[in-house]
């Protein structure tokens, strides 16, 4: 009997060995419509702000303490979130998460004073921190190893898909409606998602394995790949000897310590970068001196915005064939010639369209393929976990980019000089991305034992 539990699958090697089918094709694009939901939130920041101080006469400092209790509050909901779903299961974790996300967002437009308004994008903003990490983690979940890389990259598209629809639903509704219909709207859109995925995606199976629920991993994996004989698939619970670690001791322990810290600063920086370039390029373009417009800097930014959306894209489909990591450096080798680039002549209009055009292609994929990278870098059981603390440091970025942003514009440095400065920052992940490479390229593993029943404990993850 035990030769042949031993000769077993376990239930992801199942999935890993299975051809990808129409469920799962599903469940990527299901995540990547949730994922527009992160976008959406992008045109709150950029479109809401500026008509609460017009319309409530808010100051400016108090609408800084909302936008940093905001972010302050995703961080704290992507850090929680992920052992949690490691824990308890990465669906519910989800369901929750949009549902609070989308709930107080639309109840944001119903508010007529700033602190009802700041308690409510607090709430919003916990909600929606775990929302990125564990859809992905779901996603590379229910995605055979072969193809888990470019799934989790092409569901992560949707970030920026919804920042671009977020930009063109504002465009529409605050004119002719206000802004409080474009909140109503971003957060009922994605409230709408909610039964289609409560029927769709089932809960993993590394979470339905380990709590020995037989029946649900065996509906689970005949929903995901109908026709196929379980006959050889180990879906009851074994007995273990001792209970598995907590998914942040694996995270941080000294097996993997190092990836964690160098993909926290991975993501630190390439959240941090595309900040700056949001938040400040406009700015700095309509100073005096530079020749540019407030008009030309916006069509930069626009410009910005559908190349990174063709980036992700583009490398979501490449990295079927490429190798994550050598994609990365390519990416981020290209957007530091081409901030160097664009540093000597900004000031020239068509250069500067070029260049946001290519650093629109090349910063946004790279944050793609490190979402692919973190899905694959950890055992299932701590994936959501890894992920989401990873997420929740490359959230710090933005607030690091906005503080040294805010530097650089009030001490007068110019476009150029700005531009020409983020090529420090880049280099910096170039040089994590080449650690964790040769990290991958070191001494071979210990060989494995032929498969066996996947329930609480888990298979090697990939080498990052």
């Amino acid at each position: 009997m035990t030769t042949d539990a031993s000769a077993k699958l376990s239930p992801q090697e199942f999935i890993d060995q299975s051809p990808m089918s129409r469920r799962q094709r599903l469940i990527v694009v299901l995540g990547l419509l949730m994922m527009i939901a992160e976008g959406l939130d992008a045109a709150v920041a950029a479109f809401v702000y500026p008509r609460i101080e017009d319309d409530w006469g808010t100051d400016t400092s108090t609408v800084t303490i909302t936008v940093t209790m905001s972010v302050l509050a995703m961080i704290v909901g992507g850090v929680v979130a992920g052992p949690l779903a490691d824990r308890h299961g990465r669906k519910v974790v989800t369901v929750t998460g949009i549902t609070v996300f989308g709930l107080g967002t639309a109840c944001m437009a119903l508010t007529q004073e700033i602190v009802a308004f700041t308690g409510l994008r607090i709430v919003a903003c916990l909600g929606l921190g775990a929302v990125l990490p564990t859809v992905m983690a779901l996603v590379a979940d229910w995605t055979p190893v072969r193809r888990r890389v470019q799934m989790v990259a092409l569901a992560f598209t949707g970030v920026t898909a919804g920042t671009a629809v977020g930009g063109l639903l504002a465009s529409v509704l605050i004119p002719a409606f206000g802004w409080p219909t474009l909140l109503a709207v971003c957060g009922i859109a994605p409230l709408l998602l909610i039964p289609t995925v409560l029927r769709f995606v089932p809960e993993s199976v590394s979470v339905l394995a380990a709590r020995g629920r037989t029946a649900q991993l065996r509906e689970a994996l005949t929903a995901v790949a109908p026709g196929r004989d379980l006959s050889g698939v180990a879906l009851e619970q074994t007995v273990l000897r001792k209970q598995p670690r907590p998914p942040a001791r694996v995270i941080l322990s000294r097996d993997f310590a190092p990836t964690t810290l160098l993909l926290w600063l991975c993501f630190f920086v390439g959240q941090g970068v595309v900040f700056v370039i949001l938040s400040y390029l406009p700015l700095l373009a309509e100073r005096a001196g530079t020749g540019l417009t407030g008009s030309q800097a916006a069509v930069a930014i626009a410009v910005f915005g559908w190349g990174g959306l063709m980036g992700q894209l583009a490398v979501s489909f490449a990295l079927k064939r490429l190798d994550r990591l050598r994609a990365l450096l390519g990416l981020w080798g290209l957007a530091l010639v081409c901030f160097a680039a664009s540093g000597l002549w900004a000031e020239r209009f068509p250069t500067l369209l070029a260049g946001a055009f290519v650093l629109g292609l090349c910063l946004p994929a790279a944050n793609a393929s490190l979402q692919a990278t973190a899905a694959v870098a950890y055992p299932p059981s701590a994936r959501a976990t890894g992920m989401s603390w990873a997420n929740s440091a490359g959230k710090l970025g933005p607030v690091a980019g906005g503080l040294l942003g805010g530097l650089m514009a009030n001490a007068g440095w110019s476009l150029s000089t700005v531009l020409l400065t983020l090529t420090v920052p880049v280099g910096v992940g170039i040089v994590a991305t080449l650690t964790l490479n040769a990290r991958r390229s070191g001494p071979p593993p210990v060989p494995q034992p032929a498969p066996r029943p996947l329930p609480a404990s888990t298979p090697a993850p990939e080498q990052v």
